[in-house]
Order: structure tokens, then C-alpha cells, then sequence
């Protein structure tokens, strides 16, 4: 729960018109970094066999061996993306996008004490100067983590582990508090977190924090992958705490509480975000024969400013909130194909109203739910009204696939939906923002060492994305990408 070592499943697809675009750009962009990769695969050839021996240590660490307790992980991802039909105001039409995500975690756990670190290197090559391309593509050579840590008995079968310093988080669902998978960059914290397991599954996990605020924030400086050290301080901090009850409902039960505070600074204009964020959450994993179910509901209350601007010194109270709900099934046999069905809805602000009704996702991840991110990602837990399908299935035990739909709605017409930045304020361009369709292809080509995944998504544009009156005028919006993943 406090580093997670793993890579993101990968993604791929081109549109035809892409194609070209995209080899070209392989072939020039990043030369050492072509070099590296074709050095990463040569290594994974002729390493498989020597890591299926011990499949617990990694290619480096199998190298370089060392003591008992030391752990060496690390990976490089390669991706090529590429999106037609933009649906972001004042942004490319068309991009292509060539990006690299490189890691290297070592941890020593000398019983009962702890000390790691991770360095986090991502960075974009090709993209245009207009790009949507910002800090969730690039944050060169960054140190994410950096702590120690101490473990300890709590009675006959519980554990606790206290960690300070800078670190990564998962907690509970991912959908306010992630390390990011399938993003370039990824969201990391300076604080102090705690961890307590039972011995019958209950979990407590306590945290506060003062969130990492990625450098360089500029154009310039993200199209030129400048190295700066990013920023965090008692401006912007996060806390709270997350309880995890094992065998509830044939499944489990969470409830938590997430407060966020920031405050302008000499370097940062803000919103003055003062929120708290109570939830709930009821699951069951899928399991072949056995029906799942995933239904989680938050509310945010506090305070807020409307604009970053010096000159805004007005609060506005906060009133929002955040549904999911998910059922499925999975299938014995063959593909063990899952089909579920899921719901979501997240408020959008309301003109007229005396509260602000946006609901704020704090920083949690969204891939695995509404589809790509990078240069795509139109979907977010903002301003949403949406049900679709998802069809996933395990052709062989080396890949899966995955299909999904979803048709997508404001649900607040007045502000602007979910991701895109598109608005009409007059609510007069209605609340129907399009159908977005989604496929993806994963497979490991080499078991701990070598997978690639691939897809693309299609968003055909509703009225809303079509007539509100800072809408683009491009046409439906085709993205793809390919990923290549080597871990050592």
C-alpha cells in the first residue's frame, strides 16, 4: 500500500492517418532513448530464462545480488500515442506523441527497519507546441521516493508500518488517492503514512502529507524536459484515514475521510481549496462463477475560491459529490469472459446555485475506469452523468482484451464537462456530450520481463461537444497507442 515496485499495463492503437506520423517519430526522437529500449529487449531475450528461475527478484537485483532484505526493481516504458479530432478548446487538432517512463526502486528492509527510494523519470518527445502534453507526460529525473520506515508487531497476528519521507500511495479504490499505472508522471506525497493490518483482512491506513507539485509547470520547460526538482510544502497539504472491514456483505466495506488545504504561495496562485471528503465503499472482487459488485459514494464539503486570480479573495462553500456503482459477472471456462455494468455520476457546478457543486477527485487515477489518459482522457469524476458495458476476457493465460462503452452526459449543463474544458454557461448546447467506445489488447511476451499493451478509444461527439460555443469544430475524436514495457 505504500510503494507499489509494479508497471502499468500498456495500451495500443493508431488511427491509419497516424501510422506514418508515429514511425517517423520513432526513428528520430530520443536517440539514446531508442538505444536503451533496444538494449532493454535484447536483454529481456536473453535474461528469460535466467529470471523464470527466480521470479521474485528482479533482472537487476539477479545481477547485481546483495544482502538479505535489499530489493532492486525498475522499468522502462515506451509509448507511441496519437490523437485526431481534438475535443480540448485552443489545443492541436491533431498530435502524436512519443514518451518514455523509466524507474528504479531500491528498498532495504533490515527488520524492523526500513529505507528505500525511487527515481521516476518521464519525458515526451515530438509532441506540438500547442500540445495538451503538461506535467502528467513530464517530470524528468525526479526522486518520488525517498524514506524510511519502521515495521512492528501489533498483538498475536496484527503488523503496522510507519513510513516518513517522501513516498507514492494506493488507498481503497484508487479514485482519490493513486500512484498513477498508465500515466507518464505520477502523484506522489512528503509526510508521514501509517499502515495497520489484522490478521482477519481489516486494514487502517492514516496519512498526512504535503503532495508534490511537479516542476517544471511551463511550456517551455515541458517541451524542453527540464530537469527541476519538484515542489512541496505546508501550502498544500493532504490528510485523513481509511478502514478497510473484511467479510461484509460477501464482501468488504470501507469508509474514510480525505481533507485537503492549500493556500496561495509566493511561486502559486490557488484556489484556496479547503474540502473534506467523507465516503463509503461496498465490493466484491470478480471471481469466475460468482457475481461482483463495486458501489462506492463520496460527498465534499468545505470551502473554495472560483479563480486562481490574486484578486479573488471571496469563499465559496462547497457542496458535491461522487456515485459509482458497478455489477458483473464472470464466466467459467474457456475465456472466463466478465461482462459488468457501470454507473457513474459526479457532480458539475450549477449556475444560480449559492454553493459550488464541482466535485473535486483529489488525486486519484481514472484510466481504469473512463479509458486512456496522456494525450486523450475526456472523462473524469467532474460534471458526469454516464452508464456503459464492459466486456473483458483471457484468451490464454499470456493476454486479455477488453471492450467497453459508454454514453456520456453533464450533470450540470451549465458547467464545463468533466475533462474537456468545453462549456456553455447559458446551458443553452445541452447536456449530451457523446458515446465513447474503448478496445485494448494486453500480452506478456516474456513472464516478469516483457509485455506490451495496446488500444484505442473513439469518442463520437454529442450535441453538447459539437455546439457549445468554445467547442472545437474538429470532428469525432480517434486516439491510439502502443506501449512496450521491459521490467528489470
Amino acid at each position: 500500500m505504500i510503494r507499489q515496485s509494479g508497471h502499468p499495463a500498456i495500451a495500443y492503437g493508431t488511427t491509419p492517418a497516424i501510422v506514418p506520423t508515429a514511425s517517423r517519430l520513432l526513428r528520430r526522437a530520443a536517440g539514446g532513448a531508442g538505444a536503451l529500449i533496444g538494449a532493454a529487449a535484447l536483454l529481456a531475450g536473453t535474461a528469460g530464462t535466467a529470471h523464470a528461475a527466480d521470479a521474485d527478484e528482479g533482472l537487476l537485483k539477479q545481477a547485481i545480488g546483495g544482502p538479505d532484505g535489499l530489493t532492486i526493481t525498475g522499468g522502462v516504458r515506451a509509448r507511441v500515442e496519437g490523437i485526431d479530432g481534438q475535443f480540448r478548446p485552443k489545443t492541436a487538432e491533431d498530435d502524436v506523441m512519443f514518451s518514455l517512463k523509466t524507474t528504479l526502486a531500491v528498498d532495504y528492509d533490515g527488520g524492523p527497519f526500513r529505507i528505500g527510494g525511487e527515481l521516476w523519470d518521464a519525458r515526451a518527445y515530438g509532441e506540438h507546441d500547442n500540445s495538451s502534453a503538461g506535467t502528467t507526460e513530464v517530470n524528468a529525473m525526479e526522486l518520488v521516493q525517498a524514506y524510511v520506515g519502521l515495521d512492528f508487531k501489533t498483538g498475536a497476528k496484527g503488523e503496522a508500518r510507519l513510513t516518513a519521507g517522501r513516498f507514492t500511495m494506493n488507498i481503497g479504490s484508487r479514485r482519490l488517492i493513486a500512484r498513477q499505472q498508465f500515466r507518464n508522471s505520477t502523484n506522489a506525497y512528503t509526510g508521514v503514512n501509517f499502515v495497520w493490518k489484522g490478521g482477519n483482512g481489516d486494514q487502517l491506513i492514516a496519512l498526512w502529507s504535503m503532495p508534490q507539485q511537479r516542476l517544471p509547470d511551463d511550456p517551455d520547460g515541458i517541451h524542453d524536459n527540464k530537469v527541476v526538482w519538484d515542489r512541496e510544502n505546508t501550502d498544500l497539504q493532504l490528510w485523513g484515514a481509511h478502514f478497510t472491514k473484511a467479510g461484509v456483505m460477501g464482501g468488504v466495506m470501507e469508509f474514510y475521510g480525505f481533507g485537503l488545504d492549500e493556500r496561495d504561495s509566493a511561486e502559486v496562485l490557488t484556489k484556496n481549496r479547503h474540502l473534506f471528503t467523507p465516503g463509503m465503499r461496498f465490493y466484491r472482487k470478480p471471481k469466475a462463477g460468482k457475481l461482483d459488485y463495486d458501489v462506492e459514494g463520496a460527498y465534499q464539503f468545505g470551502s473554495t475560491r472560483l479563480t486562481t486570480a490574486a484578486t479573488d479573495l471571496k469563499d465559496v462553500q462547497v457542496s458535491a459529490y461522487l456515485i459509482h456503482a458497478e455489477a458483473g459477472t464472470t464466466f467459467t471456462g474457456g475465456w472466463q469472459p466478465r461482462l459488468a455494468l457501470e454507473f457513474d455520476l459526479a457532480s458539475g457546478d450549477k449556475a444560480g446555485s449559492k454553493t459550488y457543486n464541482r466535485f473535486d477527485t483529489l488525486y486519484g487515477a481514472r484510466r481504469f475506469e473512463y479509458g486512456p489518459t496522456g494525450l486523450y482522457g475526456p472523462v473524469g469524476r467532474s460534471n458526469l452523468l454516464s452508464g456503459g458495458a464492459r466486456i473483458e476476457a483471457k484468451p490464454d493465460k499470456k493476454s486479455d482484451v477488453m471492450f467497453m462503452y459508454r454514453a456520456l452526459w453533464l450533470a450540470s449543463r451549465t458547467d464545463s464537462f468533466s475533462s474537456t474544458s468545453v462549456k456553455d454557461a447559458s446551458g443553452q448546447s445541452g447536456n449530451f456530450a457523446g458515446n465513447q467506445f474503448e478496445a485494448r489488447y494486453r500480452r506478456t511476451l516474456v513472464p516478469n520481463v516483457l509485455h506490451f499493451d495496446t488500444g484505442v478509444a473513439y469518442l463520437a461527439k454529442g450535441h453538447f461537444l459539437k455546439d457549445a460555443p468554445n467547442a472545437p469544430q474538429t470532428g469525432d475524436t480517434k486516439y491510439g497507442y502502443f506501449d512496450m514495457y521491459f521490467d528489470f
